[in-house]
C-alpha cells in the first residue's frame, strides 16, 4: 500500500524528496518542478522550525541533525499510516499491504528470493519494496525506518533494533574447479601460504572473521586483491588461480555447477560469519511484515 501524497503537506514531501536526492536540484527533477519551488519550501520550513535542516557538503545536500530527526518523524508518520491502511484493507477482506525490505547481496542471489515465493504462495496480494545494499547500510535503512526488515552480515551491536533470526555460517576456502586446493577436504590458514588471496574488503563482517587467522601467515601472507562484493570474489576467482574465502550463501548455484570449489576450513576455533535479520524495536509490526517474520522464524534454521 502505497502513502497517498496528498496526505503530506507540500513543504514536508519537498524536504524528503531533498533528504533523499542530496540535492535541490536532484529531487526537483524527481518531483517535475522546478528547483525554486522546492528551496523555497526547504527555507519555509526551516524558518518555521528555526533551525538548519541540511548542512552542504560540496555541491549536494546533508540532512543536520535537527533534519535528521525530523526526516525520521515525518517517515514514521507515513508508516504509521500505512499500517493504519494496511490493517483496514486487511478487516475489509482485501488482503492487501506492503514490506520494504533491505539485503546485503548473498542473501539476495537464493535465499530471499526462495523465501518471497513461499510468502507470496500464502499471501499474492502482498507488495514487497526490495532494496540490495551493504551491511552497514541495510542496518541504517532499518535504523531510521526507511525499510521494514533488514538482512545482513553484521558485526556491530544492534541497537535499537530488534533481533528476529540469526544464523552462523562457516566461512570456507573458495577456489576455481580446477584448482590443486579444490580436492582437498579441509584446509588450514596455513596452507594458504604463498598462495594469491583474494580478501572481502576492510569493515565487512567476513573480513574481521577471517583476520586474526590471516596475522599468523606474516610474510607468506599474499594480498592480490580486496574486493567488497560477493559477485566480483566469485567471478575473479573463477576465472584465476586466485583464492577467496566465502560462506556458501549467494554461491549455492555456482556450487551446484561445479564451477567453484568451497573448501572447509580446519582450525581448532570455528571461523564464522553471522548473518542477523532484524526489524526496529519498539514499533508494532504491520501484518505483513509479521506473517513475514515468522515465515523466516520458521523456514530458515540456524547453520554453521
Amino acid at each position: 500500500m502505497r502513502t497517498d501524497p496528498s496526505i503530506l503537506s507540500t513543504a514536508f514531501r519537498y524536504f524528503l524528496a531533498v533528504a533523499d536526492a542530496g540535492s535541490i536540484r536532484a529531487a526537483a527533477r524527481e518531483l517535475n518542478i522546478v528547483s525554486s519551488a522546492v528551496n523555497r519550501q526547504v527555507l519555509l520550513l526551516e524558518e518555521s522550525f528555526g533551525i538548519r535542516l541540511f548542512d552542504r557538503v560540496g555541491r549536494g545536500l546533508r540532512l543536520s541533525e535537527a533534519g535528521t530527526m525530523l526526516a525520521r518523524q515525518v517517515r514514521e508518520t507515513l508508516d504509521r499510516y500505512d499500517d493504519v491502511v494496511g490493517e483496514l484493507d486487511t478487516l475489509r477482506g482485501l488482503k492487501r499491504g506492503r514490506i520494504r525490505i533491505a539485503a546485503v547481496e548473498s542473501i539476495s542471489v537464493e535465499r530471499l528470493p526462495d523465501l518471497l515465493a513461499e510468502y507470496w504462495r500464502r499471501h499474492p496480494g502482498i507488495e514487497a519494496v526490495l532494496t540490495v545494499a551493504g551491511a552497514e547500510e541495510v542496518t541504517r535503512l532499518v535504523e531510521d525506518g526507511r525499510v521494514d526488515v533488514g538482512f545482513a552480515f553484521s558485526i556491530r551491536p544492534l541497537e535499537g533494533l530488534r533481533l528476529v533470526h540469526a544464523e552462523a555460517h562457516a566461512v570456507g576456502v573458495l577456489t576455481a574447479a580446477d584448482h590443486p586446493l579444490a580436492a582437498r577436504p579441509a584446509l588450514g590458514f596455513a596452507d594458504l601460504a604463498g598462495e594469491p588471496l583474494i580478501l572481502p574488503a576492510r569493515g565487512l563482517s567476513l573480513r574481521a572473521a577471517i583476520e586474526p587467522s590471516l596475522t599468523p601467515l606474516g610474510r607468506d601472507l599474499r594480498i592480490r586483491a580486496e574486493v567488497d562484493t560477493l559477485r566480483m570474489m566469485a567471478a575473479v576467482v573463477r576465472r584465476s588461480d586466485s583464492v577467496g574465502f566465502l560462506t556458501r550463501v549467494g554461491i549455492e548455484a555456482d556450487l551446484r555447477a561445479g564451477d567453484l570449489a568451497w573448501i572447509p576450513l580446519d582450525e581448532a576455533e570455528p571461523v564464522v560469519d553471522r548473518l542477523t535479520v532484524v526489524r526496529r524495536d519498539g514499533v508494532v509490526p504491520s501484518l505483513a511484515l509479521a506473517a513475514f517474520t515468522d515465515l523466516v522464524e520458521e523456514l530458515w534454521r540456524p547453520e554453521t
